[in-house]
């Protein structure tokens, strides 16, 4: 059975970069051929944002990074106004912006959250803790 699975912007850093940080239950799930790998551009505003801020554990070259995704078979999801009416409806368990989009999205588009912010899993949204 196949799983529509949506990386969060830290799990999407580890693949990327530091895949010892995902558990072997991710990589496996990651890594089957009959899943559906998805990434949201709100992830990619985060790395932008972030990485000028000076955050170390956002420095990446953005460019590569989505290109790489892609030809790994990454899907990208865009924003568009139904996700944003979805975050406008989420309790406001959490206060990160861009995880809320994720959720918003993953809810919308009825796509499986990856993360290992427990608090996401607080959510009415399905959910693969790592």
């Amino acid at each position: 059975m196949s799983i529509k699975i949506l990386l969060d912007t830290h799990v999407l850093l580890w693949v990327a970069g530091e895949p010892k940080q995902l558990s072997a239950q991710a990589r496996k799930l990651l890594e089957d051929p009959q899943n559906q790998l998805y990434f949201s551009v709100a992830s990619l505003w985060e790395v932008s944002i972030k990485n000028k801020l000076g955050r170390t554990d956002f420095k990446v070259d953005l460019p590569v990074l989505r290109r790489n995704l892609l030809d790994y078979g990454f899907e990208e999801i865009a924003i568009n106004s139904t996700h944003t009416l979805a975050v406008e409806v989420l309790p406001n368990i959490h206060k990160d912006p861009f995880d809320r989009m994720l959720i918003a999205q993953a809810i919308a588009e009825g796509i499986t959250l990856m993360t290992a912010d427990s608090v996401v899993a607080e959510y009415p949204v399905a959910v693969i803790k790592i």
